[in-house]
């Protein structure tokens, strides 16, 4: 059976949100044929038991592998969270050993490790992705000096899935969640969740000028960049050209239009099938 997306960097998420880490990559690497799965039937992941991601994101990982990525970054932090590590340790080697998987947390994990100028980081995230721990792990483990401040902001991805990131309840609900990290005088904010970054202007605007909030997409991008140079024979194997491929497992026209909105131009969404 021939491939579906042959040399395509994979890019998975468990919805839309994903699409601001495919842009970033499109941006810093535009030489590369992407191809992007958004779990979008079965969105969102925040709320599920780490069993369950686990076992959605090696079902999405496993379908863009089968089809010819020999490389995937997993966009969503709650995956990256929960599931990542396992998928790397235990089904990977079983499955695809010649294949790589990517997260995100780590990458941004380092960078605000290093770009921390108080050592007071605030991480804003789904209550999955607080729950782990991983940032507080990653960034205490790169910088044990820096103190770490997590929020759960459990209704921001429904709202920005339902296109409401412009509304003033949504800016007011950025407002209420940050309080705890206002208090706490943090000086660098983790968007910690792929959709957060279409609400970094009303982040900003709650936290004020004195807190440093990193674009997490281009921060993944970059350091997607240095593996990829560190790797010249993973390198190699992915595809060229601009025919990039946007899957989703539930089409809508309402996901479409968003979709389009956050990339800056239309595009065709395809549906695909995860199910064994």
């Amino acid at each position: 059976m021939s491939e579906f997306l042959p040399g395509m960097l994979g890019v998975f998420d468990s919805g839309l949100g994903g699409l601001t880490i495919a842009k970033a990559i499109r941006q810093r690497l535009p030489e590369y044929q992407l191809a992007y799965l958004g779990d979008t039937a079965r969105l969102p992941y925040g709320n599920r038991s780490a069993d369950l991601v686990y076992r959605f994101t090696t079902e999405a990982v496993g379908y863009l592998l089968s089809q010819g990525c020999p490389l995937v970054v997993v966009a969503c932090n709650t995956a990256s969270a929960l599931a990542l590590r396992r998928l790397q340790r235990e089904w990977l080697p079983v499955h695809f050993p010649d294949r790589r998987v990517l997260g995100v947390i780590r990458p941004i994990s380092e960078y605000v490790a290093d770009a921390s100028r108080g050592g007071r980081v605030g991480v804003v995230g789904t209550a999955s992705t607080v729950g782990s721990g991983a940032f507080v792990r990653e960034i205490s483990g790169r910088n044990p000096r820096i103190s770490v401040v997590q929020q759960a902001c459990p209704l921001l991805v429904p709202f920005i899935e339902e296109g409401w990131g412009r509304r003033p309840e949504t800016a007011k609900l950025v407002r209420d969640y940050v309080r705890p990290l206002q208090e706490a005088q943090v000086d660098t904010l983790v968007l910690g969740c792929t959709h957060y970054p279409m609400l970094r202007a009303e982040f900003a605007a709650a936290m004020g000028e004195h807190c440093f909030i990193p674009d997490p997409a281009a921060v993944v991008a970059e350091k997607l960049a240095d593996y990829l140079a560190r790797h010249p024979e993973r390198e190699l194997q992915i595809s060229r050209g601009a025919n990039h491929r946007y899957l989703v497992t539930e089409h809508t026209d309402r996901f479409a239009q968003l979709a389009g909105e956050w990339l800056g131009h239309p595009l065709t969404l395809e549906g695909v099938d995860l199910q064994p």
